[in-house]
C-alpha cells in the first residue's frame, strides 16, 4: 500500500518539501502529487499520483489525456492539468531531438529514474542523426533484476521508424558492474536488432552518482 499524505511529517509533504528544498528534491510521484492537489475518497493523492507516473512511464511522450482518464479518480481537470504541464514543459526542453554523441548525454533524460525503488528498463529510440524520438519504460523488475524480451523493446522502435536504441536501467542497489543477466539481455539485443536492422547503440546501467556504459567499457 502506498503512503498517504497523512503518514508523511507534515515538512515533508509534496507542497511543503517544494517550498523548502526546491521541486528537483521532489521525486515523479510527489511532483504529481503537487499537480493533482488532492486525491478521490477511495484514493489518496499519492497512490493515484503513483498510478499517473507509470502510464506516463509506459507512454513516455506519446501520453494523451484518454490514456490518463483511464485511471480511477483521474476526469477531465486533473487529465488536461497534468498534459498541459507535460506539454509546456516539453516545448522548452524537448526531449525528443535531443542529440546523443555520447553515453552521458542520455544520463539527464533517464537521471530521475535512479531514484526507483525497482529496475527500470528503459528503450530510447533514435533516429539517423542520433537524436532521440522518445523514450518509455519497457519493463519494471524487483530491486535487483528486470526481465525484458527483444520484442518488448523493439515493438516501439519499430513503431517509431527507428535507426537504433539506447536501452539503460537502474541500479537501485549494489555495484554497476553488469551482472551474468544484463550481458545476456545485452547480447540478445544486439543480435536482435541486427536483424531487425535496428542498431543497439548502448546499454547503460546508472545509479544517482555514476553510469557504465558497455559501449565505453568495450562490451557491446
Amino acid at each position: 500500500m502506498g503512503k498517504r499524505i497523512c503518514d508523511i511529517p507534515a515538512a515533508d509533504r509534496p507542497r511543503e518539501k517544494l517550498l523548502r528544498k526546491g521541486a528537483g528534491a521532489l521525486s515523479d510521484q510527489e511532483l504529481l502529487a503537487v499537480l493533482l492537489g488532492k486525491g478521490t475518497p477511495g484514493t489518496d493523492v499519492m497512490a493515484l499520483a503513483g498510478k499517473l507516473a507509470r502510464v506516463i512511464d509506459e507512454k513516455g511522450l506519446e501520453v494523451e489525456a484518454d490514456d490518463l482518464r483511464s485511471l480511477d479518480g483521474i476526469g477531465d481537470a486533473k487529465a488536461t492539468l497534468v498534459m498541459a504541464a507535460l506539454e509546456f514543459a516539453r516545448r522548452r526542453i524537448k526531449p525528443d531531438g535531443a542529440r546523443i554523441e555520447t553515453p552521458a548525454d542520455l544520463l539527464p533524460h533517464v537521471r530521475h529514474y535512479a531514484d526507483r525503488r525497482q529496475e527500470h528498463f528503459l528503450c530510447a529510440s533514435v533516429n539517423g542523426a542520433n537524436e532521440i524520438i522518445n523514450i518509455r519504460v519497457v519493463s519494471i523488475g524487483l530491486v535487483d533484476r528486470t526481465h525484458v524480451h527483444p520484442r518488448e523493446v523493439f515493438a516501439d522502435a519499430l513503431t517509431d521508424r527507428a535507426s537504433a536504441v539506447i536501452v539503460a536501467h537502474n541500479h537501485p542497489a549494489g555495484s554497476l558492474e553488469p551482472s551474468p543477466a544484463d550481458l545476456e539481455v545485452t547480447r540478445q539485443l544486439k543480435a536482435a536488432g541486427a536483424l531487425l536492422g535496428i542498431g543497439l547503440l548502448d546499454h547503460i546501467i546508472f545509479n544517482r552518482t555514476a553510469y557504465f556504459s558497455f559501449l565505453e567499457a568495450g562490451r557491446l
